[in-house]
């Protein structure tokens, strides 16, 4: 079904009055990307007229993602390889959330241990940052622990090591395997700090990106929006739909990527809304914005 197509009976009938009303508020969709876009390298077809539709709309979108191993130049020229246009306003990682986060709380931090991809280094090298090597006498004020496809176990032993000496310990974000359409498990920075918390006797200080809602905060800023003009999409009940809770913007669930129907009857609180894919979100916008005008 198209994101501009009439929804099924079964979809027709979570439109209650009161979610009507909060769909025809939304003037922003913050999207998820890996499982909600695209799986992996492969575009859902509902992406692009789903797209289409909220341009046409005049409701706004930013793509969101907790995954920080690739930079925002790379995301951009990733989802242009997809087909989808972007620019680099467009997108917000946790790596900008973890800058963020050390500029404002760790001003004093500047030389990092830092597990992560050659794109998640160059972002903080690129921000002023320096990074420790992985000996004993290079002494790092903080260590950051992301979602690092190059990890080697001498690295991790040594942000264990720092970690166990006290250091401050950040990390990226809490997802514990990252989406893909390979025939593999992709192991992401919540299995990475849990090994590492029972190495070290550490668990995080902070873990940055969704379900912490100061992800959506600059969203919000940047578009003067309150919480309820927003829509939170996304694949995850335990960051995507967490986040869109305690934010107090719509959290809108797709079943297009890690979360399954039966996650979604089991989880406590429930997400506001439950879709197979972005066409079904699309449709029932339209159905409510058609309702406020008919």
């Amino acid at each position: 079904m198209s994101a501009s197509a009439s929804p099924s009976a079964s979809l027709t009938s979570l439109l209650t009055p009161a979610l009507a009303e909060r769909l025809r508020r939304i003037r922003h969709v913050a999207l998820d990307m890996d499982g909600t876009l695209y799986k992996g390298g492969t575009l859902f077809p509902c992406t692009p007229p789903f797209l289409a539709q909220m341009r046409q709309a005049g409701i706004g979108y930013t793509f969101l993602t907790n995954n920080p191993s690739k930079s925002i130049a790379d995301y951009v020229a990733h989802l242009g390889r997809l087909g989808l246009a972007a620019q680099p306003g467009d997108l917000y990682t946790t790596v900008q959330a973890t800058l963020e986060h050390l500029r404002t709380h760790r001003p004093g931090a500047r030389h990092l241990f830092v597990l992560g991809t050659a794109s998640m280094l160059a972002e903080f090298t690129a921000a002023g940052y320096t990074l420790a090597t992985d000996s004993p006498e290079d002494e790092p004020d903080a260590v950051v622990v992301g979602f690092d496809l190059t990890l080697t176990y001498p690295r991790a032993c040594r942000a264990a090591w720092w970690i166990s000496r006290g250091k401050p310990f950040i990390a990226t974000n809490p997802d514990r395997v990252c989406p893909t359409d390979q025939p593999t498990v992709l192991i992401d920075c919540g299995s990475i700090c849990a090994m590492i918390e029972q190495a070290s006797g550490r668990a995080p200080d902070i873990v940055l990106g969704k379900p912490d809602p100061t992800m959506l905060a600059g969203i919000l800023r940047h578009h003067r929006l309150e919480p309820g003009q927003v829509a939170m999409v996304g694949d995850r009940i335990y960051t995507d739909m967490l986040m869109a809770r305690r934010a107090g913007a719509l959290g809108v669930l797709v079943l297009s990527g890690e979360a399954t129907a039966e996650d979604a009857r089991q989880a406590n609180p429930p997400p506001d809304l439950v879709v197979p894919s972005l066409a079904e979100f699309g449709a029932l916008l339209a159905q409510a914005r058609q309702g406020a005008s008919a």
